[in-house]
């Protein structure tokens, strides 16, 4: 069949236009799939009704997508605005949404003004240290961090990158490890018993032995990583392999029998067996371990930094509980949300991955 272009065509013909909606339409149902996976699913009717393909239809595709997430939204404010002053505390009333937003903001503001401290304070010392280079006192240059008190968005960024960190080596241990114990039943017998002794452990109970571990080996200094980021890091570890180990050893041990005798048919050495016949096969399953082992790492994390009183976001709700002040509680249910939305758009990423690299991920 010859296929048409549209530009060969007069523009205001109705064959033109038809032509144009439908490579419109290919486009959206190409899109689709990614505007689902990071949560702008609504995106695809609002397109299709632009373009005029059964309206009717897509309003109700956007009343599902968007409407009812919305109006549950609002549903949930109004009834936290109604409730929240009937529960009276040490501190006072619960705060309503108004008082959280009015804290965030203050708490926004507070950390632009803290980074314009931080931004004088190097442009002072740059400034000093020029004049000391000048005048042929260039031993006596001096760089000092800033010591200033961190500020939200750097408690954020600690504890994003500290999940990260610990996420990445629970990875590296628990996909090789998944592998093996998936190939090998005489591995997976061994490598289960462990997995089903620790996988319950709290982080509360990880997180002496690990501050502990990490005090006796630590040997960090100035441009390294901080004892207390590799604490909250290891306890993450620890806490958030078992989800992506035990996905990928089922995931590996689940893989159609016939791609297994395809292999030994073409006498596939073990490293081309994995890459180009296992992890193919798996990687549904596996992306799910890992969905899952990031959500765990998120959780743990906040708890690691309350109570060891590491930076980041658990600290940040320790200390507020501690100062006891008027707006404590608003500033703890800000950061409460924020662990909640991060925790979200961690999972969309992580679905998005998903979606990219398999073929039968769930939409």
């Amino acid at each position: 069949m010859t296929s048409i272009d549209p530009a060969a065509l007069p523009e205001d013909s109705a064959q033109s236009r038809e032509l144009r909606l439908a490579n419109l339409s290919r486009l959206i149902t190409r899109c689709d799939p990614w505007f689902r996976a990071l949560g702008l699913g609504f995106l695809s009717p609002v397109w299709r009704m632009l373009i005029g393909d059964n309206p009717r239809g897509q309003i109700a595709d956007l009343w599902r997508l968007a409407g009812v997430p919305v109006l549950a939204i609002a549903g949930f404010l109004a009834l936290w605005a109604t409730l929240a002053p009937m529960v009276q505390t040490s501190l006072g009333a619960i705060p309503g949404p108004a008082q959280v937003w009015e804290q965030a903001q203050v708490l926004h503001a507070d950390s632009r003004a803290a980074g314009v401290k931080e931004a004088e304070f190097y442009a002072r010392q740059a400034d000093k240290n020029a004049e000391l280079v000048a005048a042929g006192k260039a031993d006596e240059v001096k760089d000092r961090a800033y010591t200033g008190k961190p500020t939200y968005y750097a408690q954020i960024a600690t504890s994003i990158k500290t999940v990260f960190f610990g996420f990445l080596i629970a990875t590296a241990i628990a996909v090789p490890l998944g592998i093996v114990s998936g190939l090998s039943p005489l591995a997976n017998a061994a490598i289960n018993p462990v997995v089903q002794i620790f996988k319950p452990v709290s982080p509360l109970a990880w997180l002496p032995i690990v501050t502990m571990v990490v005090s006796a080996l630590y040997a960090g200094g100035d441009g390294g990583m901080s004892k207390s980021f590799l604490i909250s890091a290891v306890t993450v570890t620890l806490c958030s392999l078992w989800p992506t180990l035990i996905n990928t050893a089922l995931g590996v041990a689940s893989i159609d029998k016939d791609l297994v005798n395809v292999g030994r048919v073409l006498k596939l050495g073990p490293w081309k067996k994995i890459t180009r016949l296992v992890l193919p096969s798996a990687l549904p399953l596996i992306f799910t371990g890992l969905r899952l082992s990031l959500g765990v790492g998120w959780m743990v994390l906040i708890a690691a930094e309350m109570l060891a009183q590491n930076p980041g976001l658990g600290k940040f709700v320790w200390d507020e509980f501690q100062n006891g002040s008027e707006q404590s509680l608003a500033r703890i249910m800000v950061a409460v949300l924020t662990i909640g939305i991060i925790g979200f758009l961690l999972d969309r990423v992580m679905f998005a991955l998903q979606s990219a690299f398999t073929f039968s991920a769930n939409r």
